[in-house]
């Protein structure tokens, strides 16, 4: 129920897309709003957390797995697993989403805007934001608890507020950064557990 929900929302998404990405008003206005008008004093934090994006998506996925390898705890494992996956279905998602769509960065198009952190490749979606929301979505289906659940998407909801702080993200970036992220780490486990649903063949000699 929860992926065909989740399958709901990501069709229709998808649907809109050309809709976000073509309306650039809101976009820009409420970027302005953003990084023009921020409190500068908080850029060092925000550099911070956007900074530490890479080194999470890395490190969660293999503490899990590794501390399921080192106490031989098969459940453990195979939820190190899931979010490896998972964060391997959003980078090929987000790239593929990136290359498709072509989308300039913000201060590209509009230079008057405060760039304060480095930014590769396109704009849409937002990176940073969809692997952070993957690592928030993987680790709370992984371990449904309270304490797990709030601090990973309050990360992610300051990972993605980063981004357009520091001036490298439209707020639809952030959006479909935050969708996509979330969407890959539901379809993770969706095909996660069909595979391990399948009746395994006995071999006849």
């Amino acid at each position: 129920m929860m992926f065909n929900n989740s399958l709901k929302i990501l069709f229709c998404f998808f649907i809109l897309l050309p809709t976000f990405v073509s309306a650039q008003n809101w976009d820009i206005d409420l970027l302005k709003e953003i990084n023009l008008e921020r409190n500068k004093s908080l850029d060092p934090s925000f550099k911070f957390i956007t900074n530490s994006v890479s080194s999470m998506s890395i490190g969660a996925p293999i503490a899990v797995l590794g501390i399921g390898i080192i106490q031989k705890d098969s459940s453990l494992k195979s939820k190190g697993i899931f979010m490896v996956e998972a964060f391997c279905v959003n980078a090929f998602t987000t790239t593929a989403l990136k290359l498709a769509f072509k989308r300039d960065r913000p201060f590209v198009t509009y230079p008057f805007l405060d760039k304060q952190a480095e930014a590769g490749s396109y704009s849409f979606p937002s990176g940073h934001t969809s692997t952070a929301f993957t690592i928030a979505t993987s680790l709370s289906m992984a371990f449904p608890k309270w304490y797990v659940v709030v601090p990973s998407y309050v990360y992610a909801c300051a990972a993605g507020y980063s981004r357009m702080h520091l001036g490298v993200h439209y707020p639809s970036d952030v959006l479909a950064g935050a969708i996509v992220g979330a969407s890959s780490a539901v379809l993770s486990q969706y095909l996660q557990r069909k595979i391990c649903a399948r009746p395994k063949q006995k071999v006849k000699l």
